[in-house]
Protein backbone atom coordinates (compact mmCIF):
# COMPACT_ATOMS: atom_id res chain seq x y z
CA UNK A 1 0.00 0.00 0.00
CA UNK A 2 1.40 3.59 -0.94
CA UNK A 3 1.87 6.10 1.02
CA UNK A 4 -1.34 8.23 -0.46
CA UNK A 5 -3.46 5.19 -0.20
CA UNK A 6 -2.42 4.90 3.23
CA UNK A 7 -3.45 8.59 4.22
CA UNK A 8 -6.65 8.31 1.74
CA UNK A 9 -8.12 5.46 3.82
CA UNK A 10 -7.12 7.24 6.99
CA UNK A 11 -8.87 10.22 5.98
CA UNK A 12 -12.28 7.80 4.91
CA UNK A 13 -12.14 5.67 8.17
CA UNK A 14 -11.83 9.03 10.38
CA UNK A 15 -14.41 10.89 8.70
CA UNK A 16 -16.93 7.39 8.84
CA UNK A 17 -15.91 7.29 12.70
CA UNK A 18 -17.00 11.38 13.09
CA UNK A 19 -20.29 10.79 11.22
CA UNK A 20 -21.11 8.20 13.42
CA UNK A 21 -20.59 9.69 16.22
CA UNK A 22 -22.17 12.55 15.17
CA UNK A 23 -25.37 10.76 14.35
CA UNK A 24 -25.37 7.69 16.11
CA UNK A 25 -28.14 8.19 19.22
CA UNK A 26 -29.74 5.87 21.96
CA UNK A 27 -33.05 4.04 21.88
CA UNK A 28 -35.18 3.83 18.80
CA UNK A 29 -37.33 6.07 17.04
CA UNK A 30 -41.02 5.65 17.36
CA UNK A 31 -42.41 3.52 14.65
CA UNK A 32 -45.75 2.84 13.19
CA UNK A 33 -49.31 4.75 13.74
CA UNK A 34 -49.95 6.58 16.45
CA UNK A 35 -52.15 6.27 18.96
CA UNK A 36 -54.96 7.95 19.15
CA UNK A 37 -55.22 10.76 21.58
CA UNK A 38 -57.95 10.71 24.41
CA UNK A 39 -60.08 13.31 25.49
CA UNK A 40 -57.42 15.34 26.94
CA UNK A 41 -54.96 15.35 24.26
CA UNK A 42 -57.92 16.72 22.13
CA UNK A 43 -58.38 19.61 24.53
CA UNK A 44 -54.06 20.03 24.68
CA UNK A 45 -54.08 20.62 20.95
CA UNK A 46 -56.83 23.45 21.35
CA UNK A 47 -54.87 25.12 23.95
CA UNK A 48 -52.04 24.62 21.66
CA UNK A 49 -54.24 26.21 18.77
CA UNK A 50 -55.65 29.23 21.03
CA UNK A 51 -52.28 30.27 22.19
CA UNK A 52 -50.94 30.16 18.28
CA UNK A 53 -54.03 32.24 17.35
CA UNK A 54 -53.54 34.54 20.27
CA UNK A 55 -49.68 35.00 19.24
CA UNK A 56 -51.03 36.30 15.73
CA UNK A 57 -53.89 37.92 16.28
CA UNK A 58 -51.88 41.51 15.00
CA UNK A 59 -51.94 41.56 11.84
CA UNK A 60 -48.69 43.63 11.20
CA UNK A 61 -46.97 40.91 13.31
CA UNK A 62 -44.72 41.27 16.18
CA UNK A 63 -41.17 41.76 16.82
CA UNK A 64 -38.85 45.03 16.93
CA UNK A 65 -40.37 47.69 14.63
CA UNK A 66 -44.26 45.87 15.05
CA UNK A 67 -43.78 47.10 18.74
CA UNK A 68 -47.75 46.53 19.22
CA UNK A 69 -48.01 43.25 18.13
CA UNK A 70 -44.87 42.53 20.52
CA UNK A 71 -45.94 43.90 23.31
CA UNK A 72 -49.54 42.31 22.64
CA UNK A 73 -47.75 38.84 22.77
CA UNK A 74 -45.80 39.64 26.03
CA UNK A 75 -48.91 40.73 27.45
CA UNK A 76 -50.48 37.43 26.63
CA UNK A 77 -47.53 35.27 27.98
CA UNK A 78 -47.75 37.19 30.81
CA UNK A 79 -51.40 36.57 31.34
CA UNK A 80 -50.67 32.52 30.73
CA UNK A 81 -48.33 32.65 33.45
CA UNK A 82 -50.01 33.98 35.67
CA UNK A 83 -52.87 31.68 35.27
CA UNK A 84 -51.17 29.10 36.12
CA UNK A 85 -49.90 30.13 39.28
CA UNK A 86 -46.43 31.98 38.44
CA UNK A 87 -44.97 35.32 39.57
CA UNK A 88 -43.75 36.61 36.55
CA UNK A 89 -40.37 38.57 36.05
CA UNK A 90 -38.95 40.57 33.35
CA UNK A 91 -35.76 40.72 32.39
CA UNK A 92 -35.73 44.09 30.38
CA UNK A 93 -33.06 46.10 28.46
CA UNK A 94 -32.88 48.54 25.72
CA UNK A 95 -32.04 48.54 21.60
CA UNK A 96 -32.10 52.15 20.67
CA UNK A 97 -34.14 53.63 23.35
CA UNK A 98 -36.74 50.90 22.80
CA UNK A 99 -37.12 48.83 25.87
CA UNK A 100 -37.56 44.56 24.91
CA UNK A 101 -38.33 41.85 27.70
CA UNK A 102 -37.60 38.45 28.13
CA UNK A 103 -40.37 36.79 30.24
CA UNK A 104 -39.37 33.77 33.06
CA UNK A 105 -41.54 31.85 35.55
CA UNK A 106 -39.63 29.74 38.02
CA UNK A 107 -41.04 26.55 39.68
CA UNK A 108 -38.05 25.68 42.43
CA UNK A 109 -36.95 22.05 43.15
CA UNK A 110 -36.83 21.32 46.62
CA UNK A 111 -33.61 19.09 46.91
CA UNK A 112 -31.56 21.00 44.58
CA UNK A 113 -33.54 24.22 44.09
CA UNK A 114 -29.51 25.37 42.25
CA UNK A 115 -29.76 22.88 39.46
CA UNK A 116 -31.86 24.93 36.90
CA UNK A 117 -33.36 23.15 33.96
CA UNK A 118 -34.40 26.19 31.52
CA UNK A 119 -37.08 25.83 28.57
CA UNK A 120 -37.09 28.24 26.84
CA UNK A 121 -38.61 29.93 22.90
CA UNK A 122 -38.80 32.89 21.27
CA UNK A 123 -41.88 35.01 21.15
CA UNK A 124 -40.74 37.69 18.67
CA UNK A 125 -41.92 36.59 14.81
CA UNK A 126 -39.37 37.59 11.83
CA UNK A 127 -40.28 40.55 9.50
CA UNK A 128 -43.54 40.10 7.45
CA UNK A 129 -44.77 36.78 9.00
CA UNK A 130 -47.11 36.16 11.35
CA UNK A 131 -44.76 33.50 12.74
CA UNK A 132 -47.14 30.58 13.80
CA UNK A 133 -45.20 27.80 13.94
CA UNK A 134 -41.59 30.04 14.12
CA UNK A 135 -42.06 30.37 17.26
CA UNK A 136 -45.94 30.16 18.07
CA UNK A 137 -45.83 26.86 18.39
CA UNK A 138 -42.51 26.85 20.74
CA UNK A 139 -44.33 29.06 22.90
CA UNK A 140 -47.19 27.40 23.07
CA UNK A 141 -45.56 24.56 24.00
CA UNK A 142 -43.59 26.57 26.72
CA UNK A 143 -47.04 27.64 28.29
CA UNK A 144 -48.52 24.24 28.45
CA UNK A 145 -45.37 22.57 29.98
CA UNK A 146 -45.64 25.79 32.56
CA UNK A 147 -48.89 24.44 33.81
CA UNK A 148 -48.70 21.11 33.49
CA UNK A 149 -45.66 21.45 35.89
CA UNK A 150 -47.16 24.22 37.85
CA UNK A 151 -48.28 22.10 41.22
CA UNK A 152 -45.13 18.91 40.62
CA UNK A 153 -43.43 17.64 43.41
CA UNK A 154 -39.42 18.65 42.09
CA UNK A 155 -36.10 17.84 42.91
CA UNK A 156 -34.55 20.14 40.33
CA UNK A 157 -35.36 24.31 39.82
CA UNK A 158 -37.34 24.36 36.62
CA UNK A 159 -37.68 28.27 34.62
CA UNK A 160 -39.87 28.36 31.83
CA UNK A 161 -38.71 31.52 29.64
CA UNK A 162 -40.14 33.40 26.98
CA UNK A 163 -37.12 35.62 24.61
CA UNK A 164 -37.82 38.57 22.86
CA UNK A 165 -35.31 39.34 19.51
CA UNK A 166 -35.01 36.13 18.37
CA UNK A 167 -34.90 36.97 14.87
CA UNK A 168 -33.19 38.79 12.79
CA UNK A 169 -31.74 41.28 12.81
CA UNK A 170 -30.29 40.41 16.42
CA UNK A 171 -30.37 36.69 15.49
CA UNK A 172 -26.97 35.03 17.11
CA UNK A 173 -25.79 39.04 18.05
CA UNK A 174 -25.42 40.69 21.54
CA UNK A 175 -29.37 41.98 20.95
CA UNK A 176 -30.75 38.67 20.74
CA UNK A 177 -32.73 38.39 23.90
CA UNK A 178 -31.29 34.66 25.08
CA UNK A 179 -28.07 36.03 24.64
CA UNK A 180 -28.92 39.06 27.13
CA UNK A 181 -30.97 36.17 29.49
CA UNK A 182 -27.46 33.60 29.40
CA UNK A 183 -25.42 36.24 29.72
CA UNK A 184 -27.23 37.45 32.73
CA UNK A 185 -27.14 34.16 34.66
CA UNK A 186 -23.37 33.36 33.42
CA UNK A 187 -22.51 36.88 35.36
CA UNK A 188 -24.61 34.85 38.54
CA UNK A 189 -22.45 32.18 37.92
CA UNK A 190 -25.83 30.10 38.08
CA UNK A 191 -25.63 26.37 37.66
CA UNK A 192 -27.80 25.52 34.57
CA UNK A 193 -27.96 22.14 34.31
CA UNK A 194 -29.41 21.89 30.72
CA UNK A 195 -31.08 24.47 28.49
CA UNK A 196 -33.57 23.51 25.84
CA UNK A 197 -34.44 25.50 22.95
CA UNK A 198 -38.02 24.57 21.90
CA UNK A 199 -38.02 25.71 17.82
CA UNK A 200 -40.45 25.45 15.45
CA UNK A 201 -41.94 22.14 16.57
CA UNK A 202 -45.44 22.51 14.72
CA UNK A 203 -45.38 21.42 10.86
CA UNK A 204 -44.79 17.44 9.60
CA UNK A 205 -45.40 15.70 6.49
CA UNK A 206 -45.90 11.76 5.48
CA UNK A 207 -44.90 12.88 2.52
CA UNK A 208 -42.09 11.06 1.30
CA UNK A 209 -39.07 14.03 0.26
CA UNK A 210 -40.58 16.18 2.06
CA UNK A 211 -37.18 16.72 4.35
CA UNK A 212 -34.61 17.68 3.36
CA UNK A 213 -30.71 18.33 4.98
CA UNK A 214 -27.42 19.97 4.58
CA UNK A 215 -25.24 17.75 2.06
CA UNK A 216 -24.47 14.91 3.14
CA UNK A 217 -26.79 13.99 6.01
CA UNK A 218 -29.57 13.10 4.22
CA UNK A 219 -27.65 9.94 3.36
CA UNK A 220 -28.46 8.89 7.21
CA UNK A 221 -31.79 10.19 8.09
CA UNK A 222 -35.20 9.88 6.63
CA UNK A 223 -36.75 11.78 3.87
CA UNK A 224 -39.73 12.14 5.49
CA UNK A 225 -40.76 14.77 7.81
CA UNK A 226 -42.64 13.12 10.51
CA UNK A 227 -40.58 13.26 13.26
CA UNK A 228 -39.07 15.50 16.02
CA UNK A 229 -35.01 16.55 15.96
CA UNK A 230 -33.31 17.09 18.89
CA UNK A 231 -29.78 18.76 17.73
CA UNK A 232 -27.38 19.95 19.85
CA UNK A 233 -23.40 20.85 19.24
CA UNK A 234 -20.24 18.22 20.12
CA UNK A 235 -20.42 19.75 23.66
CA UNK A 236 -23.90 19.35 24.25
CA UNK A 237 -23.85 15.62 22.32
CA UNK A 238 -24.59 13.97 26.48
CA UNK A 239 -27.10 16.08 26.80
CA UNK A 240 -28.64 15.29 23.31
CA UNK A 241 -28.28 11.55 23.80
CA UNK A 242 -29.59 11.78 27.11
CA UNK A 243 -32.68 13.79 26.29
CA UNK A 244 -33.13 11.62 22.98
CA UNK A 245 -32.98 8.55 24.87
CA UNK A 246 -35.52 9.64 27.34
CA UNK A 247 -38.19 10.87 25.00
CA UNK A 248 -37.88 8.15 23.27
CA UNK A 249 -38.95 5.41 26.07
CA UNK A 250 -41.39 7.63 27.31
CA UNK A 251 -42.91 9.31 23.88
CA UNK A 252 -44.77 7.65 21.03
CA UNK A 253 -43.52 9.84 18.16
CA UNK A 254 -41.06 9.34 15.61
CA UNK A 255 -37.51 11.30 16.68
CA UNK A 256 -34.21 11.83 15.30
CA UNK A 257 -31.38 13.55 16.61
CA UNK A 258 -27.48 15.06 15.65
CA UNK A 259 -25.06 16.06 17.97
CA UNK A 260 -22.75 18.38 15.10
CA UNK A 261 -20.31 21.13 14.55
CA UNK A 262 -22.10 24.26 14.80
CA UNK A 263 -21.24 25.39 11.35
CA UNK A 264 -22.99 23.18 10.09
CA UNK A 265 -26.17 24.92 8.98
CA UNK A 266 -28.91 24.72 11.33
CA UNK A 267 -26.94 23.70 14.11
CA UNK A 268 -27.18 26.86 16.20
CA UNK A 269 -30.31 28.23 14.29
CA UNK A 270 -31.86 28.91 17.44
CA UNK A 271 -31.73 30.27 21.73
CA UNK A 272 -29.48 27.34 22.33
CA UNK A 273 -26.82 28.80 20.86
CA UNK A 274 -26.79 32.16 23.26
CA UNK A 275 -25.86 29.45 26.05
CA UNK A 276 -23.38 27.30 24.32
CA UNK A 277 -21.82 31.31 23.82
CA UNK A 278 -21.64 31.15 27.86
CA UNK A 279 -20.56 27.44 28.49
CA UNK A 280 -23.78 25.86 29.11
CA UNK A 281 -25.34 22.41 27.88
CA UNK A 282 -28.23 23.46 25.77
CA UNK A 283 -30.01 22.04 22.70
CA UNK A 284 -32.69 22.47 19.87
CA UNK A 285 -35.91 20.81 19.83
CA UNK A 286 -37.47 21.13 16.65
CA UNK A 287 -39.24 20.41 13.29
CA UNK A 288 -35.97 21.44 11.02
CA UNK A 289 -37.88 24.54 10.41
CA UNK A 290 -36.60 25.31 6.52
CA UNK A 291 -35.58 22.10 6.24
CA UNK A 292 -38.81 20.91 5.77
CA UNK A 293 -41.41 23.50 6.65
CA UNK A 294 -42.50 25.07 2.78
CA UNK A 295 -43.83 28.79 4.85
CA UNK A 296 -40.85 29.46 6.44
CA UNK A 297 -40.33 33.00 7.57
CA UNK A 298 -43.22 33.90 5.37
CA UNK A 299 -46.06 35.71 5.37
CA UNK A 300 -48.02 32.28 5.31
CA UNK A 301 -46.90 30.96 8.33
CA UNK A 302 -50.32 31.14 9.63
CA UNK A 303 -52.35 29.10 12.60
CA UNK A 304 -54.17 26.70 10.19
CA UNK A 305 -50.61 25.36 8.86
CA UNK A 306 -49.38 24.30 12.81
CA UNK A 307 -50.39 20.72 13.09
CA UNK A 308 -51.29 20.79 16.94
CA UNK A 309 -52.61 17.05 17.68
CA UNK A 310 -49.10 16.06 16.75
CA UNK A 311 -47.37 18.60 18.50
CA UNK A 312 -49.58 16.92 21.77
CA UNK A 313 -47.26 14.04 21.17
CA UNK A 314 -44.51 15.80 21.56
CA UNK A 315 -44.81 18.19 24.49
CA UNK A 316 -46.47 14.94 26.37
CA UNK A 317 -42.88 13.29 25.46
CA UNK A 318 -41.27 16.31 26.54
CA UNK A 319 -43.11 16.44 29.90
CA UNK A 320 -42.14 12.94 30.30
CA UNK A 321 -38.54 13.40 30.18
CA UNK A 322 -38.31 16.56 31.87
CA UNK A 323 -39.56 14.95 34.96
CA UNK A 324 -37.07 12.25 35.09
CA UNK A 325 -34.70 14.70 34.80
CA UNK A 326 -36.43 16.81 37.36
CA UNK A 327 -36.77 13.81 39.27
CA UNK A 328 -34.00 11.97 39.20
CA UNK A 329 -31.48 11.54 42.49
Amino acid sequence: MTRKMALYLTLVVGLIVFFTYMIYMPGNSYKGALPTLDDAGHEMARRFESHVTALCSNPAGRNYIEKQGLAAAKKYIAGQFKSSGYQVEYQEYQISGDTFANIEVTHLGTTYPDEVIVIGAHYDAVIGAPGANDNGSGVAAVLELADRFKGAELLRSVRFVAFVNEEPPHFMRGSMGSYVYAKHVASKKENIIAMYSLETIGYFSDEPGSQRYPLLFNLFYPRTGNFIAFVGNLKSRGLVTQSLRSFRAHASFPSEGIAAPAIIPGINWSDHWSFWKQGYPAIMITDTAPFRYPYYHTSEDTPDKVDYEKMVYVVQGIEKMLKEFLLKE
